[in-house]
């Protein structure tokens, strides 16, 4: 059997791109959650190939021959996008607030990579870029539990609902998801989206501790929760473009 080591090799040596394709990177990330080969395509031009932890180099060679023009094709999609890091300033809409990313130059006394600072975060560009992503992403996932835990226990009361607990995650391919044990999970990233659009989500997910499918009952179900969920659901969808390169790309999941 070959290493895990030499399979990753292996899988990181796919020529994902034709011959005339050369902006943009890859990368391949094997998940013991997959059960299919899987692609996404970020707007920065770079995609991730998703990879189930059995799945071997020549099976991940045929996907990528068989998907490459598709790919290629969502590439061309996506607008230009400045993914300088760090960002100058970053926005919240689901919050309605902004703040400002400036280096610590002034020798501030900081416990880590970042510090929240009358609208301004400071950010440690001493400690290196992997960690100022990480802060980053931190700061990101707190921001969201604060807005999102109470906004989804005040919803689910409203409907008179329950689950068992809430995950706040930054996940690659969903916005949300509801277990069968009750557990929701939310991406911090839908900050980046509209409150209509969050709260469209919530109902999303919530609905889904009665209806566990995407049945005709389970849509009848949203819409009583939100009669605008067609138009908010087409937003969301194309979502992925509201969210900045450095929280699609930072270092932790």
């Amino acid at each position: 059997m070959m290493a895990a080591s030499m399979t990753t090799a292996a899988l990181h040596q796919l020529p994902l791109w034709s011959d005339g394709a050369t902006e943009g990177d890859w990368r391949v990330r094997q998940s013991r959650r997959a059960r299919r080969l899987g692609a996404r395509v970020f707007p920065d031009g770079s995609v991730e190939i998703v990879v189930p932890a059995n799945a071997g180099a020549r099976q991940v060679t045929r996907f990528v021959e068989r998907h490459r023009e598709r790919i290629e094709r969502l590439r061309r999609r996506w607008p230009r996008v400045d993914i300088a890091f760090p960002p100058e300033r970053i926005e919240l809409p689901a919050l309605g607030q902004g703040w400002r990313c400036e280096p610590n130059v002034d020798g501030t006394s900081m416990p880590g990579a970042l510090l929240e600072r009358d609208g301004y975060l400071l950010l440690d560009t001493a400690m290196g870029e992997q960690a100022v992503r990480a802060a980053l992403l931190d700061w990101l996932r707190e921001r969201a539990h604060q807005m999102l835990a109470p906004q989804l226990a005040a919803f689910a009361a409203e409907l008179g609902v329950r689950y068992q607990r809430l995950q706040i995650r930054r996940q690659r391919t969903r916005w949300g998801s509801c277990s069968t044990r009750g557990t929701i999970s939310l991406n911090c990233c839908l900050l980046f989206h509209r409150p209509e659009v969050v709260r469209y989500l919530l109902a999303h997910e919530l609905a889904h501790l009665t209806h566990m499918d995407h049945s005709a009952r389970f849509w009848r179900l949203v819409e009583r929760y939100e009669p605008r969920w067609r138009e908010l659901d087409r937003e969301l969808t194309h979502g992925w473009k509201q969210v900045p390169a450095w929280a699609l790309h930072g270092a932790r999941a």
